[in-house]
């Protein structure tokens, strides 16, 4: 199936490292983010999930949990830890999905829903599309989808940076300009009229155009 931003995340039941769970029901209330890795004890994702882990309470400040999503078995991943804390330096704390058979990666269109077989054989290279980062909403509703090659590290900070921004819009009516950080000045939404803005922004705002109205962060 394709999926698209504001779709609701197929939800799921799969063994992770930390027990069996009912994806939905894990989320719960907060936001979340799942990222997938084409296999275990690869190099690229050893660092990606070492970094995941070391800036894991950065998401929690931010009411997020994360999950981890890899093509092998959970003891593998287990095992896989054991490395990347000796490799990376942090200890991996949220739990990783074992998709042996697949499933999650057809749910989330990571790899053909006609795909056979199970995570036994496969390589890095035929699980190359695994390599998305989903951020989901306490609503249940996909925020966020980007996919990298398996030869590019990801950006996790950016990851921190897109949060930051969908929880503030999502509370209030701006935008952020590109490459904004937290702090930063916002866009007045163009759903807004100047009348609301004036009661909404009471510090006023300046108009580099009638369609660009720049702000200062709401609460900042």
């Amino acid at each position: 199936m394709s999926l698209r931003i504001n779709d609701t995340a197929p939800n799921f039941t799969a063994e992770t490292t930390q027990g069996k769970i009912d994806f939905h029901q894990w989320i719960g209330d907060k936001w979340a983010v799942l990222f997938s890795h084409p296999k275990d004890f690869t190099p690229v994702c050893t660092t990606e999930l070492g970094y995941m882990a070391k800036i894991e309470p950065e998401f929690t400040k931010r009411n997020a949990k994360l999950i981890g999503l890899s093509i092998d078995p959970v003891d593998n991943h287990s095992r896989w830890a054991a490395d990347i804390e000796e490799t990376q330096g942090s200890k991996v704390n949220y739990p990783m999905i074992g998709d042996t058979d697949l499933k999650v990666a057809k749910l989330y269109n990571m790899l053909p829903a006609e795909e056979a077989g199970t995570s036994e054989g496969r390589t890095a290279a035929t699980n190359a599309t695994v390599r998305s980062v989903f951020i989901i909403g306490p609503d249940k509703k996909i925020k966020l989808m980007m996919t990298y090659p398996m030869t590019t590290g990801r950006n996790f900070d950016e990851i921190l940076r897109v949060l930051d921004s969908m929880q503030m819009t999502a509370k209030h009516k701006v935008a952020t300009p590109v490459n904004w950080k937290k702090g930063e000045d916002v866009i007045i939404a163009g759903s807004v009229s100047d009348e609301e803005a004036k009661t909404l922004f009471p510090n006023g705002w300046t108009a580099v155009k009638p369609y660009l109205r720049v702000t200062k962060q709401p609460g900042n």
